[in-house]
């Protein structure tokens, strides 16, 4: 599949290859852009935010529901993509392209809420006699660089409010899974002006390198890991950025909660998308008093869970995102093991699949306790009290997302107020998300909001326009 780069597809002979984790074989090949390659995107961009800023904010949203409803078209076609490129299960990838579908109208709605406030200057000393009101104005170039997990759902949360406020953009997905990501690119592309949206594809850190250091792209929005995270912060100096870095989200199930209902939060939370997910439950802290009876339902149901083709709609668990991927996660769990955590169900990697496990026996210190496990493995930790479980909730480096399961509604504005996170959920589990929603966490899980709404709060510079009537 094609770059594309002021309207036209770009093609060079370098290429990579795309790889279906589940059985080896090449999806499709995208080429490696060379510095030229990326310049020229961004000439382009930078060109195209002209014909974009003088277009109306009706004609911008006119545009995206046109695209709204050609991506919706075509989701089944980018649901199979993700599959076959990512290794999700068929089924959650047409969750996704449902999702992407959504934003892509939120984003149209919003195209037309853009709203700038009167000032009342006379409010401060010699403000009398002016009238003053603000204006929220393009940045100009946004650079979208997002990751494999959520191909196309996570780089249309950047694309989507970029144009809804005017900002031309310039997508590089994960050289692992660009594919559905490209297709949708083009499909919004093809609705607006050459240049308003360009893709490039190749290598992350020499595509990044170049999009962060030039003065002529405004900002910077990623999706990734903390280290690259890190830095993006130091090198792009004034640029505005938006990191969304990762967590290491816990699930609290507190005395006296729904089990039944908890179970379902921390098997769809621990294992969804074979645990590839930022905001997914990596933590399970359970009362002393439920532990039993949450421990044996929760391997129960687990164990129910289909490994197999992921294009297979019964598929509940698919590989993950290659082998390399999967040889980590059995590290950190033997690690763990070998630090006297107790394996209680699954454990068993073969190539790129891992069965989803449950370990207990857990103490903080270990490794796949303190850093983020990208993958399918559900460490239990017991607490004695509230207290306990919020301290062990917050005894960690990342601050993402998190879920509590309690019926006491006392213990549930205690969690809610004093774990940190950007989001806590009552009775949810931490995957839960609809993109309508800020979006985004504290600490090194990042900074800045997603949600289409925030996003083009933040994609947005405020102008003061003052008139002198005196």
């Amino acid at each position: 599949m094609d770059m594309l780069i002021n309207g036209e597809k770009v093609s060079k002979n370098e290429k990579i290859q795309v790889i279906n984790p589940y059985n080896n074989e090449i999806v499709d090949e995208v080429s490696i852009a060379n510095k030229n390659d990326i310049n020229n995107a961004i000439e382009s961009a930078n060109r195209a935010k002209k014909s974009l800023d003088e277009m109306s904010a009706l004609k911008v949203s006119n545009k995206l529901y046109d695209a709204y409803e050609s991506l919706r078209k075509n989701k089944k076609e980018l649901a199979k993509l993700i599959t076959l490129e990512v290794g999700k299960p068929i089924k959650e990838s047409l969750g996704e392209m449902d999702r992407s579908v959504e934003t892509l109208k939120l984003a149209a709605e919003e195209a037309k809420r853009i709203y700038g406030e009167s000032i009342p200057l006379d409010a401060g000393i010699n403000g009398k006699g002016f009238f003053a009101f603000t204006k929220k104005m393009p940045l100009g170039v946004v650079a979208a660089i997002t990751p494999f997990n959520y191909p196309v759902n996570l780089a249309i949360h950047k694309i989507a409010p970029a144009i809804a406020s005017k900002n031309t953009t310039i997508l590089k997905p994960a050289s692992q899974a660009p594919l559905a990501a490209l297709k949708m690119a083009e499909i919004i592309a093809n609705e607006f002006p050459n240049g308003v949206i360009n893709s490039l594809t190749g290598s992350g850190s020499e595509v990044g390198n170049v999009l962060v250091d030039s003065s002529k792209v405004d900002k910077i929005s990623f999706t990734g890991s903390v280290a690259i995270g890190h830095l993006i912060s130091a090198r792009a100096k004034m640029k505005k950025i938006t990191l969304e870095l990762g967590g290491n989200d816990p699930l609290i199930v507190l005395d006296g909660a729904n089990i039944e209902e908890a179970v379902k939060g921390a098997v769809t939370g621990s294992f969804l998308n074979a645990g590839q997910v930022c905001m997914g439950v990596k933590r399970i802290i359970v009362h002393e008093n439920v532990q039993d009876e949450f421990t044996n339902l929760f391997i129960e149901k687990s164990e129910k869970l289909k490994l197999g083709n992921p294009l297979d709609k019964s598929t509940d668990i698919g590989p993950l995102i290659d082998e390399n991927a999967a040889i980590c996660v059995e590290e950190s769990l033997n690690n763990a093991i070998n630090d006297g955590a107790e394996l209680l169900s699954g454990g068993k990697r073969k190539d790129t699949f891992f069965e989803p496990t449950i370990i207990g026996n857990i103490n903080e210190n270990m490794d796949l306790i303190i850093n983020e496990t990208f993958g399918p493995v559900a460490p239990i930790i017991t607490v004695r009290s509230t207290d306990e479980a919020i301290k062990i909730a917050n005894n960690t480096n990342y601050a993402l997302q998190a879920g509590v399961y309690t019926e006491n509604y006392r213990d549930a504005l205690k969690c809610a107020n004093e774990i940190e996170a950007g989001s806590v959920f009552i009775n949810k589990q931490s995957t839960f998300r609809t993109d309508n929603m800020p979006f985004g966490g504290f600490k090194d899980s990042g900074v800045g909001k997603e949600g289409i709404k925030y996003a083009v709060e933040d994609m947005c510079r405020t102008k003061l326009i003052g008139l002198n009537l005196r």
